[in-house]
């Protein structure tokens, strides 16, 4: 199977089954995704999700979370990975949105990657889903699955380069759309430790159930 087949497989099958796929973070404005998006570095969608709304209630704002200190932060978010550097992060996040951007979260990239706590991977998120915005966040999940996939080849060593790899072969409009693909797949049947390959509904184009010595494409 060429890469070009293999990429057309791979968004014919989601196209068809996850048209909508999205982000699983809960939130109700740009600002409280951001701050949801910090939150998960390192850290479940499910944890983020249960320590944020007592946090977005007590700083419904940018500004109401610029006037705080990272002590007063850290108790509405003492369970998830990292808190007191998230705190800080949070902090100095939104005193710049007061200071640069008048409290409102900036739609471009660049200008999220000024944001403590915000890099490369974290604003393309926001970017994607805020304003749908064809820019793809790399992280372990995404990693992961695409190379398994076999949509990026095996050279690709950093999640720049797997980035780089993928939006090569990308149509524009299924970018944003493929980040949450490769996350959930990921998430939920190609596991880190144990990918569940029988459950897979993707392994007729599969690279790396292709070399399993069970598997029917095996050489």
């Amino acid at each position: 199977m060429t890469k070009t087949q293999r990429y057309a497989a791979f968004i014919a099958y989601f196209s068809a089954h996850q048209p909508d796929a999205t982000t699983e973070l809960v939130y109700d404005s740009p600002f409280q995704l951001l701050i949801a998006v910090i939150l998960s570095a390192r850290c479940t969608d499910k944890r983020v999700n249960m320590v944020t709304p007592a946090l977005f209630a007590a700083f419904p704002s940018a500004r109401d979370l610029a006037h705080q200190t990272a002590e007063d932060v850290l108790p509405y978010i003492s369970s998830v990975t990292f808190p007191n550097n998230k705190a800080k992060y949070l902090v100095s996040m939104a005193k710049t949105l007061v200071e640069r951007f008048g409290g409102d979260v900036p739609a471009e990239a660049d200008d999220l990657q000024q944001l403590a706590g915000v890099g490369r991977k974290t604003a393309h998120v926001l970017a994607s889903v805020i304003s749908q915005q064809p820019k793809l966040a790399v992280d372990t999940h995404v990693f992961r699955v695409s190379k398994r996939l076999g949509l990026v080849s095996e050279s690709a060593s950093t999640p720049l380069a797997v980035e780089k790899e993928l939006m090569q072969h990308l149509p524009t409009e299924y970018v944003a759309l493929a980040h949450h693909w490769l996350i959930l797949h990921g998430r939920y049947i190609c596991q880190a430790r144990k990918p569940l390959c029988e459950e897979c509904p993707l392994t007729d184009f599969c690279a790396y159930f292709a070399h399993l010595p069970h598997s029917p494409h095996h050489p």
